[in-house]
């Protein structure tokens, strides 16, 4: 009997190391599992929550634009998070290579010429993605691919019956580069303000419009579905949008040209 029992409990304790060993193995296929796909996928889901609200962050920037450009207030100032990447301003006095537009008609009187927005730039590293507050307008662009999206638009008008084109230009300064991460506030005050009617003598049309593309942050091919939409009705003469040359549009038949320029000057972010 005592040999009998002996080797039950032998027995039993063996079953318990290897009802020990499947557990501690299915536990550590688990973590493995939960390594290999879970993690990757909560790393992809925080990146892509990050993008989103930096989306709605320069929204919400953009609108702080609009009340000074537009309601002539003279101070915003917006806390926000930067989650991913770094929020940049880039000076359009000192910015090397930016996006620039010009403006002449037929007889080759120039309206605006060589004019350079400015960039409130979010570049995300771990999403690939690069998202810009540049002239009153919205835009994105992944950094390996050539097409860029316009997430809102800035506030330019064309009114068919009367023939009148209203663009505003909207310029961002600083007193030097600055770059932030995490949480910042964004504090902008308005500058120089000017206005420019073109209706007497009427417009040697037709007027022509260049748009030549940033070749390191190329968002030409948003700019050029955002001339070339029914509500502004430019037509494209010249050049490839998203191969970084220079565009070339006509407008649509006008006679009065209103140009308004703003300076938006970033104090901190």
């Amino acid at each position: 009997m005592t040999g009998k029992n002996y080797r039950i409990s032998c027995t039993a304790g063996v079953s318990e190391s290897i009802g020990f060993l499947l557990i501690f193995t299915i536990v550590i296929a688990g973590i493995g599992l939960v390594t290999l796909y879970g993690y990757p996928m909560l790393l992809k889901q925080q990146t892509s929550a990050d993008e989103q609200i930096m989306q709605k962050n320069m929204i919400v920037l953009q609108n702080d634009l609009k009340s000074l450009a537009y309601k002539t207030v003279p101070y915003k100032e917006t806390s926000l998070k930067i989650g991913g990447g770094a929020l940049m301003v880039y000076n359009s006095s000192y910015t090397p290579a930016s996006s620039t537009i010009k403006i002449y008609d037929q007889n080759n009187i120039v309206y605006v010429n060589v004019f350079q927005s400015g960039d409130l730039l979010y570049s995300s590293d771990s999403a690939g993605t690069d998202i810009s507050l540049q002239n009153g307008a919205v835009v994105k662009r992944q950094h390996a691919e050539q097409g860029s999206v316009m997430l809102a638009e800035p506030r330019w008008f064309y009114d068919s019956e009367t023939k009148t084109m209203v663009i505003n230009f909207v310029n961002l300064t600083s007193t030097g580069i600055m770059a932030k991460t995490g949480v910042g506030t964004v504090q902008m005050v308005l500058g120089e303000a000017r206005f420019q009617k073109t209706d007497t003598p009427p417009l040697a049309t037709p007027v022509y419009l260049e748009y030549t593309p940033d070749p390191v942050q190329d968002y030409s091919i948003a700019w050029n579905n955002y001339f070339t939409n029914p509500s502004l009705g430019m037509t494209l003469l010249s050049g490839t949008p998203g191969t970084g040359t220079m565009l070339k549009y006509q407008l649509p038949d006008t006679t009065t040209l209103v140009i308004k320029q703003y300076e938006v000057n970033i104090k901190s972010l």
